[in-house]
């Protein structure tokens, strides 16, 4: 069942006061373009079904903290999707590297005086071409590469619309290289 904008935001606002039937309708809405969005940062199948549950249970809880002046409906509802999703890939990451005990026998570069001496340079060098960037785009991309922001917080925070950030993203990302010489 494919709904606009405006569909789905008013069963959001219907969901936010109970309505299991409007619920129905936005999972079968959205319920594909979410569910390819978490396997694609998951890419195992077992894993997605158990994110997308967790998604629309969110989804069913947080309906009535909806705001369409500041999003689309499907833009709230794949943020949601995405941030669940990589926060269930950070932790399957640290369970599969931890079980395993690999850390334990591979040695550690920050651990010698040379890699500890090498990696003050490099994030040096990094926080030089940073500070270089114009304007506010070396704060843009600390929030959204260390921080973990995503566009639409970005966008949000920045008073700039989702394609601003990303083009703002791909230039400040140029400039580094450039300036790294990488």
């Amino acid at each position: 069942m494919l709904a606009s904008s405006s569909e789905i935001s008013k069963l959001l606002a219907r969901v936010a006061g109970g309505d299991r039937q409007a619920f129905a309708q936005i999972y079968a809405a959205t319920a594909p373009k979410l569910y390819g969005i978490i396997l694609r940062i998951l890419r195992r199948r077992d894993e997605a079904d158990e994110v997308v549950q967790d998604v629309y249970v969110k989804i069913w809880q947080r309906a009535g903290d909806f705001d369409p002046a500041r999003a689309s409906p499907i833009t709230w509802m794949a943020t949601i999707a995405r941030n669940r999703a990589l926060d269930e890939a950070r932790r399957s990451r640290v369970a599969t590297v931890s079980d395993d005990g690999i850390l334990d026998r591979v040695p550690d570069p920050a651990r010698s005086a040379l890699g500890a001496v090498e990696a003050a340079e490099e994030r040096r060098r990094l926080e030089i071409c940073l500070d270089r960037l114009e304007g506010d785009r070396g704060s843009l991309v600390r929030l959204a590469y260390l921080d973990g922001l995503s566009r639409q917080e970005l966008a949000d925070r920045f008073g700039q619309p989702v394609g601003t950030i990303k083009t703002w993203l791909h230039r400040s990302l140029k400039q580094l290289r450039d300036c790294l010489g990488a």
